[in-house]
């Protein structure tokens, strides 16, 4: 559902896919391309959520502001998997941040930074580009292999993919 909230409306590109069990409120706005999938709940009630082209958030994700201070601000062809918490942090183009994981305000999570399943990322932290970190709290590992960026630009193409079937095929049965 699409939620507006006093004056806030969420600005929505026309080829997004948005499940129906995904709250989008307020102000928030998503660029072409993109994927909010089941159950994810993108609240910018008090302050501003941008997400960019070809990113795409996985079931039970949560997408918050701090009020006044923090926006969120997603770029694009990024990746966030289920369960994944970002609160007023900035993913930049072709971030990746894994199940469950946790990023806090004012994280910075660079191009190609990869955010381990689980993982939680302070306030301030800032994910080196192209690098894996991982722990609670996080840290970084090491530098990604060519392989891991090949599967960070493959993720952002196939829900792009995913996302375009899903609008087209999806049919409730009743």
């Amino acid at each position: 559902m699409l939620y507006r909230l006093k004056e806030l409306s969420p600005k929505i590109a026309e080829d997004v896919f948005i499940a129906l069990t995904a709250d989008i409120i307020g102000d928030v706005e998503i660029g072409s391309g993109s994927s909010v999938w089941f159950h994810c709940t993108l609240r910018g009630d008090v302050f501003p959520i941008r997400i960019g082209k070809n990113s795409n958030i996985q079931d039970n994700s949560v997408i918050h502001v701090t009020s006044g201070s923090f926006m969120t601000t997603i770029k694009d062809n990024v990746t966030i998997g289920h369960r994944a918490t970002i609160h007023g942090a900035t993913l930049e183009d072709y971030s990746f941040v894994g199940m469950g994981a946790t990023i806090l305000d004012e994280a910075i999570v660079e191009p190609y930074g990869f955010v381990a399943a689980g993982a939680l990322i302070p306030p301030r932290f800032k994910v080196p580009e192209k690098t894996l970190v991982a722990g609670v709290p996080a840290k970084v590992i090491r530098d990604l292999k060519p392989l891991e960026i090949d599967m960070i630009k493959k993720s952002a193409v196939n829900y792009r993919q995913n996302g375009e079937i899903f609008s087209k095929e999806l049919k409730p049965l009743s």
